[in-house]
């Protein structure tokens, strides 16, 4: 969905995935919207008239993350299936498939300059490619588990990354070198950002925290404690003086960034917040949640300055248009809503024809999100995790099965979750606890 920032009102409903919408993104002159999916496509739509440009078909697999090249003539996607993709932005032709990752590739990014991309995999490493020709520049190991979100430093000489391990990693992208491990979180890393300027990291973690880092001493600079459920998402403002959260714990909260000091509690979602994002003069945060809604903010009162209904489930990527007058929001009910900021109105509904997929239906993104969080529990109460790789299929997520197991057997750890997850083997919902439990013949397994 495309929402107008100022009124709130739904510009453009864009429909036409046929599962999850997990990633959004306008292009860098705001005219286009591209979107992965859960359906394993990719698209890029019109942003004025909802029309459906082109379908980027290729990858056999869920795609978590989508970006526009910053001249806005490619597009890069990563997914389940291991590869990084390279699109041709006007053609819909596929330009590279970056191969070399073993494992889901949860996160992908541009440098600044268009030359090169940075993905980050299930398989424990970044990997650094060469966009125009697709060769691999450098694989930066160094994470021991699941690199979940990666990004490039405003002068593209540095890569950020933020893992299951529990560490945020700042590596040379030149060499490959690992400059520096930033530890301190005690739960795993589900978001981290540069700052403008580059002289900063903030990361959002599993642990409830938000952690500002100083990138080159690699100190930690503040932890801004608050939230109390996971993290995850943030950014920073576009002048680098507050960060933006969105936890487990419902709130949105907007911090400073110089003292760590709560400047607003932005309160008003029913459920967790997925995505968080400024927009590109300051002045208002926009916010997407699992309780269905995108929330427009007023980052000086705190007020909520719209809230654009539509969508109907949760909202797991949220993005400001260039200009700042449109929102797109990508939802677990398979659409991409353009909303226009100013009076709120759905201008279009964008359709395309079904893709056709006729293979059973695999887990959805909420509980990739259980199962993501169960594993990170799982680590921390029996590291040796190799046990569980064949265990019955319940929830997939690469590498991981998972599979729910009778109650009454005893609990090793518990965090609470929101909201209410159905369980698809089992009566009644997840709705209290993900709880992992040592289950017979020495096996452990969770629900």
């Amino acid at each position: 969905c495309i929402w107008d920032a100022l009124s709130g009102d739904l510009v453009k409903e864009l429909k036409g995935h046929t599962d999850s919408v997990l990633s959004v993104a306008f292009s860098p002159d705001g005219k286009q919207v591209v979107s992965g999916s859960h359906d394993k496509s990719v698209c890029i739509w019109d942003a004025l008239s909802g029309d459906l440009v082109k379908e980027l078909k290729g990858h056999t697999g869920s795609v978590w993350s989508v970006a526009f090249s910053p001249d806005g003539k490619q597009v890069v996607s990563g997914s389940d299936d291991k590869s990084v993709c390279i699109w041709d932005a006007l053609s819909g032709d596929l330009v590279k498939e970056l191969k070399g990752h073993t494992g889901s590739v949860w996160s992908v990014a541009f440098s600044p300059d268009g030359k090169q991309v940075v993905s980050g995999s299930d398989d424990k490493s970044v990997c650094i490619w060469d966009a125009l020709s697709g060769d691999l520049v450098k694989e930066l190991k160094g994470h021991t588990d699941s690199v979940l979100s990666v990004a490039f430093s405003p002068d593209g000489k540095q890569v950020v990354s933020g893992s299951h391990d529990k560490s945020v990693c700042i590596w040379d992208a030149l060499s490959g070198d690992l400059v520096k491990e930033l530890k301190g979180h005690t739960g795993s890393v589900w978001s981290v950002a540069f700052s403008p300027d580059g002289k900063q990291v903030v990361s959002g973690s599993h642990d409830k925290s938000v952690c500002i880092w100083d990138a080159l001493s690699g100190d930690l600079v503040k932890e801004l404690k608050g939230h109390t459920g996971s993290v995850w998402s943030v950014a920073f403002s576009p002048d680098g003086k507050q960060v933006v959260s969105g936890s487990d714990d419902k709130s949105v909260c907007i911090w400073d960034a110089l003292s760590g000091d709560l400047v607003k509690e932005l309160k008003g979602h029913t459920h967790s917040v997925w995505s968080v994002a400024f927009s590109p003069d300051g002045k208002q945060v926009v916010s997407g949640s699992h309780d269905k809604s995108v929330c427009i903010w007023d980052t000086l009162t705190g007020d909520l300055a719209n809230e654009l209904k539509g969508h109907t489930d949760s909202v797991l990527s949220v993005a400001f248009s260039p200009d700042g007058k449109q929102v797109v929001s990508g939802s677990n009910d398979e659409s991409v809503c353009i909303w226009d900021t100013l009076t709120g109105d759905l201008c279009k509904e964008l359709k395309k024809q079904s893709l056709g997929v006729t293979q059973a239906p695999s887990a959805t993104a909420d509980e990739m999100r259980i199962a993501a969080i169960a594993m990170a529990l799982l680590r921390t109460a029996d590291p040796d995790t190799s046990q569980h790789e064949q265990e019955t299929q319940t929830w997939q997520m690469p590498g991981r099965l998972i599979t729910p197991i009778p109650k009454q057997q005893r609990v090793w750890d518990q965090v609470p979750i929101q909201p209410p997850w159905a369980c698809p083997n089992c009566k009644g919902n997840l709705s209290g606890a993900v709880g992992i439990t040592q289950a017979s013949k020495g096996k452990t397994k969770v629900y």
